[in-house]
């Protein structure tokens, strides 16, 4: 998950910033969001092996395009008239990242890393699911296989409530920093 931030985020501000990166990266980002990725992971397993790097990369994979939309969006959306005030005062390209066009649009980075949470526990199940050989899939695939529906409910919920607690703790971070998006 944390590769996924690393990548999306500067690869949605290059892409919100620079006409041509989106026109280049535009169309692969909107098929890997929209493809069904539990598809590709057959191919994952059979190019990595059975293992950690395969979950790893299916969560990267689930995560990564979200944030990168949203943060695309997030830069789009801040006023220009930002980025020329913060020029006159003599401010630098790093600077104009930072304090303007980061904080301004991390309303909606957030908000891609929230989803990009949701949809990473989702690609942790599907990868461990369909390698059955580790994890949470192991325990799935047990639980099934020898009828013991409380440990096999239990462990449903328990991945739900994960869920829903770190992409409540993500959004409470999002409605702290809305001052943000108000100063757009």
């Amino acid at each position: 998950m944390a590769l996924a931030v690393a990548v999306g985020i500067p690869l949605g501000t290059l892409m919100g910033r620079f006409r041509p990166v989106d026109e280049v990266f535009g169309l692969w980002v909107n098929v890997f969001v929209s493809a069904p990725l539990t598809a590709v992971v057959p191919v994952l397993m059979a190019i990595l092996g059975f293992g950690q790097t395969t979950v790893i990369t299916t969560v990267f994979l689930f995560a990564v395009w979200v944030i990168v939309l949203d943060t695309r969006a997030g830069i789009r959306s801040v006023n220009k008239s930002l980025i020329e005030m913060a020029r006159s005062f003599g401010a630098s390209r790093f600077e104009i990242y930072r304090k303007i066009l980061l904080l301004a649009a991390l309303p909606e980075i957030l908000a891609g890393i929230r989803l990009g949470l949701i949809r990473g526990v989702k690609g942790v199940v599907i990868g461990q699911l369909l390698i059955a050989v580790i994890g949470l899939g192991e325990l799935f695939e047990l639980y099934s296989r020898n009828f013991l529906m409380a440990e096999f409910w239990a462990l449903i919920i328990t991945v739900f409530i994960f869920t829903f607690a770190v992409a409540e703790a993500v959004g409470f971070i999002e409605k702290r920093i809305e001052i943000y998006a108000s100063s757009r």
